[in-house]
C-alpha cells in the first residue's frame, strides 16, 4: 500500500481480551493527550476510492465539540475489538492481495493496515461509537513507510488502535510521526496534525 503527504510511499504492513478494572483506562503521559489539527489537506486516493463506493461512511457530518468521556465498560470494548480483528484477519499487502496499492476496503479474512483500520471503525461504530470520533490516521513509521491506524477521540486523549500492536495507547506513546486524520466534523474531509513534531522532540530520551 502507499501514502504520501506530497511523496508517495510504498508500504508493507504486518501485523487480550478484555482489561480487568484494574487496567479499564489506559495510562497517560505527561506529553500532550491530544492532537491539535490544523488546515484541510489532501484526502489519501484509497479513501476518497474508498469513499466513492461507501458514500454513506463519508458524508458524515458531526456537530464540532469536546470528545466524550468513555468509560471503563467502553475502554473494554475498544480493547477487544482492536484484539479480535488483530487476531481475525491475516495481514498480506494490497500489491500481493489485488495486484496494486493503495485499496481500502473492508477486510475479508486478508487485508493491509488501513483495512484493519476501516474493520475496526466499523465495529465501534456498530457498539455505539459515533463516527466523528472514530477517525482515520496516517502516519509515519520510523523506518520512513507509510502506515495507517484508527484514532478514538476520548476525554481522556486521542488513543491508537493499531495492527501492529494489541495494546491502546495514547497518540503520544505510539513511535509514529503523525501526518493527518479523518476531521472530526466531517468524515470525508482529512486535516493536518500539527504538534506532531512537538510530542516527537518532547519523547526524545524518554
Amino acid at each position: 500500500m502507499a501514502f504520501w503527504t506530497g511523496v508517495k510511499a510504498g508500504v508493507a504492513a504486518f501485523c487480550a481480551v478484555f482489561a480487568s478494572a484494574s487496567m479499564a483506562i489506559p495510562a497517560q503521559s505527561g506529553s500532550t493527550p491530544w492532537m491539535q489539527t490544523g488546515s484541510a489537506t489532501s484526502q489519501p486516493i484509497g479513501h476518497f476510492e474508498f469513499c466513492q463506493k461507501n458514500r454513506g461512511e463519508c458524508g458524515v457530518r458531526s456537530r464540532a465539540g469536546a470528545a466524550p468521556r468513555v468509560t471503563a465498560s467502553g475502554w473494554a470494548v475498544i480493547r477487544q475489538v482492536n484484539a479480535a480483528v488483530n487476531r481475525e484477519i491475516s495481514p498480506v499487502t494490497d500489491q500481493e492481495l489485488l495486484g496494486r496499492d493503495e485499496v481500502w476496503s473492508y477486510p475479508k479474512g486478508r487485508g493491509d493496515c488501513e483495512d484493519f483500520a476501516l474493520e475496526k471503525r466499523r465495529r465501534l461504530m456498530q457498539r455505539g461509537f459515533a463516527a466523528g470520533n472514530l477517525l482515520m490516521t496516517v502516519v509515519r513509521k520510523p523506518d520512513g513507510e507509510g502506515h495507517a491506524v484508527l484514532t478514538v477521540r476520548t476525554a481522556q486523549g486521542d488513543f491508537i488502535l493499531d495492527n501492529l500492536e494489541n495494546s491502546v495507547r495514547l497518540w503520544t506513546n505510539t513511535p509514529y510521526r503523525f501526518l493527518k486524520r479523518q476531521a472530526a466534523n466531517n468524515s470525508g474531509r482529512w486535516v493536518t496534525i500539527d504538534n506532531s513534531a512537538e510530542v516527537l522532540v518532547g519523547s526524545v530520551g524518554k
